[in-house]
């Protein structure tokens, strides 16, 4: 049912501009709209402040982003929503089309829903009211079509509606004249002090039918047979940006041009990789993944450059601003594939970063809307904004290196501790998850002594290099070949069990000790090390991946997509697999990588095995279909996979494109048996960011069995 509903998606949105364009036409946005993919589903684009779409009501954890295929109610159609969170917020400044003052919600027909990049459009049931949504960066774009014997159309205003968490605390409606109304909402939830200012202007005159406070008002207006246009600009600092936003972004009422618009600006996007497959489904599912990729980081500031801060003032800059930093997720890849395929924006995502570092005392963490959410352990923006740093963009070292230091030394989360005891004691930290947040602070602190050495700071290198150790010092039980939480008193925890996982209240975030033994991107041959060498670390790699045990009633839902222990739905998990690089068995990796990409992916509505979380889980799949992964969380050393396509080309920054081929690809010929780059024979299982931004071939044949390619010492990571 899903797939014909898709198909004929693809075959009618004419809407005017001709058929489905380019790249756009393999995009299906209802892939992890159910299951726990918690994506956006409605009209957008790239990178951009506004994602219109419906509302439903928030009936439990699969309705983070607003939207879950299972349902069929609609509350509104809201101007911002997020995708792929495992918390939800926004809904901000919602229309909904009624038939008469009290209605607040409709009823829908997935048959009668159509989208795809940049536009969506819905038939409500019983009001045959005709909706369509498109949008610019910073402007919602409505048409509606009302039933010709319909003689009075009614729009509602409801400014107290949000997603499900989101909870109003303030707003203000106010009609400015017969065709513009204007207003400001001001809530909390995940964001703790969000604001969003709009204008709204009807492309004919509206009369207030019906008000209730400041915060809903109902319009209405005479049919006139004919569509009636809404355009809702945002801005995140007042009235007259967001009027300023409209103008200089929408001032006319062309709803084609802009649905065609928004397609060209999602082509652009999607052909910065261009794959060569004669697998259509895989071909939709990389197209899908790409596209979820370019939801968020997302626009904050307004047209004239200023922007609400997390110190709660507006500032203004010469650099784009961003927000929805969904960081200890997408540091791991999502920010990694940013590097390679949008370099223009690298510059200003870093600028962002040392501002929001500037304005709040240190770096984001999981920054929503201006504001500092917290959420999750560890320090991700470090290693996020440090890769951009050591792979050669043209930002400040000592500023980014001065933002991390701070970071790192602060007295926070944990922090205090960490310097105190060099781990973060069980028994002394209230809010648990303490080998999560040591571990991941670890990772943070080795990509800070990377740069140090760069910058030539001896004393900061050795310091964080130390603290970047703390994994083998202190939390690595080699008794039992786990990460363990540790007391005060330097003893391991007890009673233990790794498979054990009580959702936020053990010493892991969202996983179990199995999974957190090896979050060790940044030293993967020391935690060979600690297990002895590598023959016993392997032993351990392979019973990951078959271990069966009960994770208990009170796990994470999100540890899902589960392979024996191997977690593929939750992040931890992204890079265990090219682990086996670093121990010369490229091929056992291949054969994992090609089973995750084939039965965890899939095109259907519950196509991710878990959320999709702003990206990142898609970024996985982008890289490692192209043969490549990050590993390693800053700096730029990628890991060869086994690529699923016969040729993935990426435009990489100064305008260069660097080619991956796979000769005799197929599903049974997962195995790399050889390798040249630029035509050169190349030996090495990983290959290094700045060889990839040079631009050029890089070859591989591919074959059935495991081949001794990237096996020997020196071709490992």
């Amino acid at each position: 049912m899903k797939k014909s509903i898709f198909a004929f998606a693809i075959a009618a949105l004419s809407i005017g501009t001709g058929a489905a364009q380019q790249l756009t036409q393999y995009v299906d946005p209802y892939i992890g709209t159910g299951g726990h993919g918690h994506v956006f589903l409605g009209a957008n684009v790239p990178f951009g402040l506004v994602q219109v779409g419906p509302t439903e009501p928030a009936r439990g954890w699969d309705w983070c982003s607003g939207y879950h295929y299972s349902d069929s109610v609609i509350i509104g159609f809201g101007s911002e929503h997020l995708s792929g969170t495992g918390i939800g917020d926004l809904g901000d400044i919602a229309l909904l089309p009624v038939t008469c003052k009290e209605q607040t919600k409709a009823t829908f027909s997935h048959g009668a829903e159509r989208v795809r990049p940049g536009y969506y459009s819905l038939t409500l049931q019983n009001s045959g009211i005709h909706v369509e949504l498109t949008a610019t960066k910073r402007v919602a774009f409505h048409r509606y079509s009302f039933p010709a014997d319909q003689q009075e159309g009614l729009i509602r205003l409801d400014l107290k509606q949000g997603i499900g968490w989101d909870a109003w605390r303030q707003s203000q409606v106010k009609q400015e004249s017969a065709t513009v109304v204007t207003g400001y909402r001001y809530s909390k939830g995940w964001a703790d002090d969000q604001r969003v200012y709009f204008v709204a202007e009807f492309s004919r005159p509206v009369t207030l039918a019906n008000q209730e406070g400041d915060s809903v008002a109902v319009f209405s207006f005479k049919n006139a047979n004919e569509p009636i246009l809404v355009k809702i600009g945002l801005s995140p600092v007042s009235v007259d940006n967001a009027k300023l936003n409209m103008q200089q972004e929408l001032p006319g009422w062309d709803f084609n041009a802009t649905v065609a618009a928004a397609d060209q600006a999602w082509n652009k996007e999607l052909c910065k990789v261009t794959i060569d497959t004669k697998d259509e489904v895989a071909r939709r599912i990389f197209y899908t993944c790409l596209y979820h990729t370019m939801i968020a980081p997302s626009v904050f500031n307004d047209v004239n450059g200023e922007y609400w801060g997390p110190d709660k003032q507006m500032h203004k800059g010469d650099f784009t601003n961003y927000t929805t930093f969904s960081l200890w997720d997408t540091y791991r890849a999502a920010m990694p594939l940013m590097t390679l395929i949008h370099p223009e924006k690298e510059v200003d995502i870093a600028q962002t970063m040392l501002h929001i570092a500037d304005q709040q005392g240190r770096l984001p963490v999981w920054h929503l809307m201006g504001n500092e959410t917290d959420c999750m352990v560890g320090n991700p923006g470090i290693p996020a904004l440090i890769d951009i740093a050591l792979k050669g963009y043209p930002v400040d070292k000592e500023k980014v290196f001065e933002a991390a230091k701070k970071t790192a030394m602060g007295n926070d989360r944990g922090l205090d501790l960490l310097k105190k005891y060099g781990y973060i004691p069980c028994d002394l930290d209230p809010t648990h998850e303490t080998v999560a947040k040591g571990m991941e602070y670890a990772l943070a602190d080795w990509s800070i002594a990377q740069l140090a050495k760069q910058l030539e700071k001896t004393a900061d290198y050795k310091y964080f290099l130390k603290r970047s150790q703390s994994y083998r010092d202190h939390y690595f039980d080699k008794k039992t070949g786990f990460m363990r939480g540790v007391t005060s008193k330097g003893t391991f925890r007890e009673p233990f069990s790794p498979f054990h996982a009580v959702h936020r209240q053990d010493d892991y975030t969202e996983g179990n000790a199995w999974q957190y033994t090896w979050l060790v991107p940044h030293d993967v041959h020391g935690l060979v090390s600690a297990f002895g060498g590598e023959k016993p670390f392997t032993i351990k790699l392979d019973s990951l991946f078959i271990a069966q045990g009960d994770m208990g009633d009170q796990a994470s839902p999100d540890i899902s997509g589960l392979i024996g222990q191997y977690a593929h739905g939750n992040e931890p998990s992204h890079h265990i697999i090219y682990m086996y690089n670093y121990v010369g068995q490229p091929y056992k990796a291949a054969k994992k990588l090609r089973y995750v990409m084939n039965t965890l992916y899939n095109d259907s509505l519950d196509g991710l095995c878990g959320n999709e979380d702003v990206g990142q889980m898609s970024a996985w799949y982008i890289l490692s279909s192209c043969g490549l992964y990050q590993v390693e969380p800053a700096g730029g050393k990628f890991i060869f996979g086994s690529p699923i396509f016969d040729k993935a080309t990426l435009r990489v920054r100064d305008g260069k494109t660097f080619t991956v081929v796979a000769k005799n690809n197929s599903k049974e010929n997962m195995y790399i048996q050889s390798a040249k780059l630029n035509g050169k024979k190349y030996t090495k299982s990983y290959i290094s960011f700045d060889d990839i931004v040079k631009g050029g071939t890089l070859e591989f044949v591919m074959g059935p069995q495991p081949s001794k390619f990237g096996t020997a010492v020196k071709d490992r990571p």
